[in-house]
């Protein structure tokens, strides 16, 4: 997701002086992915027996989750406040416009308050693994990026909220987790690894960047999560990883060459029984367009690289989705948690309302069982459930752009949605 500031303009003003924020066996990938295909119109939620059922690994997925900046003042450990954006020099300022457009914010609020009412919902979907895209740096270095424009931070202190929800990896190859320099970066990894989160997409050198989160579950298999991000994000290229530098899984393109790279990767760790995700940070912050480049990229991964999949996101609201030979593909995911509340501009993508995806994928196969979301509305910096208008608003959108994507998205009576194909 690029970057955002705004006191007293709107988003598109601010945009405009904001920096831009091998191979694999592919006829054994292209078995596994047409194995169990359904037909057109058929709901994920059918499944061929019992057994698959209960062996089915369940993912929890969202877009951005942004806890510096306005969300560290709020939460019991402040970091340094000072900014160095166009319009705004304190963080603090950032709570105070989410107070004005909607009203006090308990602060200092606990670490559980900002996911809200999404805490019953992961109690009530028990996913086996979560996976965030975490756009902030954990840090209080002092170093920000020069000419960046934006740069997120939340105070190490403060690192229990990511903890609160339970989120098990958080993709990292995004375009605000060097906002705060190399010792930033460090101080991220580390801040995360003594909190026993999982991360991807970054690291001390490329192969530390472009290794995978590798995550057990008992009696089910393993997910292995890769993390990487494209300067269609607005990821500056000298924050790419290289032998014997830290930085990103940048790559350079959506080329055939790269997904022979990126292939090789999951080649060498990939075990029967295990589902690959993709999680990748690329385009723009609006509108639903899905660009060619996109979408080709997307169906390589699944035909020559083994992933079962793809989880996009950058877009400040949910994108079309796609089942692709039986695999999920996800364009965008739109933002989870920010500080953007009082900040004007865009209002038609309601960027206010955000998404939980509840994948379900048979491990022996990768492919997509079922695909259940959670409607939720960021307001006070805190998840509620959206209303029922909202959650419609949503389902007619969504169905709307993934119709052009041959899937479609139903709104269920209790303002869920569910994707079918």
């Amino acid at each position: 997701m690029k970057q955002r500031s705004a006191d007293k303009v709107g988003r598109r003003e601010f945009l405009k002086v904001s920096a831009a924020g091998t191979l694999g066996v592919l006829s054994a990938f292209s078995r596994a992915a047409e194995a169990g295909q359904q037909s057109m119109g058929q709901a994920g939620s059918v499944t061929d027996d019992r057994q698959t059922a209960s062996s089915a690994v369940k993912l929890f997925l969202c877009g951005d989750v942004m806890t510096g900046r306005g969300i560290d003042q709020a939460l019991p450990h402040p970091g340094d406040p000072r900014l160095f954006e166009p319009y705004i020099t304190t963080a603090v300022r950032y709570l105070e416009l989410a107070e004005e457009a909607n009203g006090p914010i308990p602060k200092p609020v606990d670490f559980s308050y900002i996911w809200g009412d999404a805490l019953d919902q992961f109690d009530c979907m028990a996913p086996d693994v979560k996976i965030a895209n975490l756009e902030t740096a954990v840090t209080r270095s002092n170093e920000y990026w020069p000419g960046k424009g934006i740069n997120y931070r939340m105070n190490p202190g403060n690192i229990a909220c990511i903890t609160a929800a339970g989120i098990d990896c958080c993709a990292l190859a995004n375009n605000h987790v060097l906002d705060w320099g190399y010792n930033g970066l460090a101080e991220t990894l580390r801040s995360l690894r003594e909190a026993r989160v999982n991360t991807a997409g970054a690291g001390s050198n490329l192969d530390e960047a472009s290794a995978p989160a590798v995550i057990n579950i008992p009696g089910k298999g393993r997910a292995v999560i890769f993390s990487l991000a494209s300067e269609t994000s607005g990821v500056p290229w000298s924050w790419a990883a290289a032998p014997g530098k830290p930085g990103v899984y940048l790559i350079r393109d959506f080329s055939a060459r790269t997904v022979r790279e990126f292939a090789a990767k999951v080649s060498a760790v990939k075990r029967q029984g295990d589902v690959v995700i993709a999680s990748i940070h690329w385009g723009g912050n609006w509108g639903y367009e899905i660009p060619g480049p996109h979408r080709t990229f997307a169906h390589r991964l699944i035909d020559r690289a083994g992933v079962d999949l793809v989880h996009g996101h950058s877009s400040h609201h949910p994108r079309g989705m796609e089942v692709y030979r039986n695999k999920l593909i996800l364009y965008g995911c739109g933002d989870f948690l920010n500080d953007y509340e009082g900040i004007s501009g865009y209002e038609a993508f309601r960027g206010d309302l955000t998404l939980m995806y509840f994948a379900r994928l048979e491990p022996a196969s990768g492919r997509l069982l079922d695909l259940e979301m959670r409607p939720m509305q960021i307001r006070n910096f805190r998840l509620k459930r959206a209303s029922s208008q909202d959650a419609g608003w949503l389902a007619k959108v969504l169905d709307r752009e993934s119709s052009k994507l041959g899937a479609r998205v139903e709104a269920r009576d209790d303002h869920s949605l569910v994707l079918r194909w």
